[in-house]
């Protein structure tokens, strides 16, 4: 396989954070030329000048840019990832979220799984809602989960796993919510019907601004493929999108204090959440 040269990556680069707000530095040519020798396989094209121009000038509907896409996006993610975070949510945000709406007198939730690949996120968030809501059943459960890759979407939509993802769901979890054939693990219908798959590119500023209401946010593991203007731009606009005393939650290495002021920063059990205060006004 031949590199892509110097000039072609740093077109290709750019293109993909215009598009995205996903920034690739040069130690990643490697992996961008071997992704994009496999695209320019399964259209004969000879040189990666011919991929330009296609991507450029022959790919009106972003086609062949979505399917080079769906090679560029890593998807590493299993049920019940980060389980102290997962907690503070369950035992404390989540009951703390429910309260309120019940003294208003509502009884709906609205959450939000931004880049949920494979759909183990979601899922797992639905998992929770039923174990830890007081007669799930009365609810009125919008969980929405939003990913960039189609071929993830999918995979999300099937909700068929093998042992790698299901590694760390409790046994009462397994016997109770999928079934199992062999070595493949199938999510019930009534996880399945709680949750909402959309086809969404967090870097599309106007899609992300038609996102609204919501009570709590995942977006974890994902801001880090984003450069500091992009990630701001992302972080400012998901605390738009936030009802206020709404959270949000990114992964373990990403902070909101070193992107965004707005959010307030409060320890709930043994974790430190951020949220969006209730007399904030946007």
């Amino acid at each position: 396989m031949a590199f892509i040269s110097h000039d072609e990556f740093e077109f290709l680069a750019g293109f993909i954070y215009r598009k995205t707000g996903i920034r690739y530095e040069f130690k990643k040519l490697y992996f961008l030329s071997k992704r994009v020798q496999k695209r320019m396989e399964e259209l004969g094209l000879q040189t990666t000048d011919d991929y330009i121009r296609k991507l450029r000038f022959a790919d009106p509907e972003q086609r062949e840019f979505q399917l080079l896409l769906n090679l560029l996006t890593i998807n590493e993610t299993y049920f019940f990832r980060d389980f102290p975070q997962l907690q503070a949510f369950a035992e404390n945000c989540l009951p703390e979220v429910a309260e309120k709406k019940e003294a208003a007198g509502k009884r709906n939730l609205r959450i939000w799984s931004a880049g949920c690949a494979s759909g183990e996120e979601p899922y797992t968030i639905a998992i929770i809602l039923l174990e830890m809501l007081e007669n799930p059943e009365q609810w009125k459960i919008d969980i929405v989960a939003s990913d960039i890759d189609l071929n993830m979407l999918e995979k999300a939509k099937k909700a068929v796993y093998d042992e790698r993802s299901i590694r760390d769901v409790p046994e009462e979890y397994l016997e109770h919510y999928f079934t199992v054939s062999g070595n493949q693990y199938r999510l019930n219908s009534n996880i399945r019907r709680m949750v909402r798959m959309e086809h969404l590119n967090l870097g599309e500023r106007e899609s992300v601004r038609q996102k609204s209401a919501f009570d709590i946010i995942f977006c974890r593991n994902v801001l880090i493929y984003f450069d500091d203007i992009s990630r701001k731009q992302l972080v400012d606009q998901f605390y738009v999108t936030l009802n206020p005393g709404g959270y949000i939650f990114l992964g373990s290495s990403e902070s909101v204090g070193r992107i965004s002021s707005a959010f307030k920063l409060k320890r709930t059990g043994n974790y430190l959440v951020y949220y969006k205060e209730e007399e904030a006004e946007l």
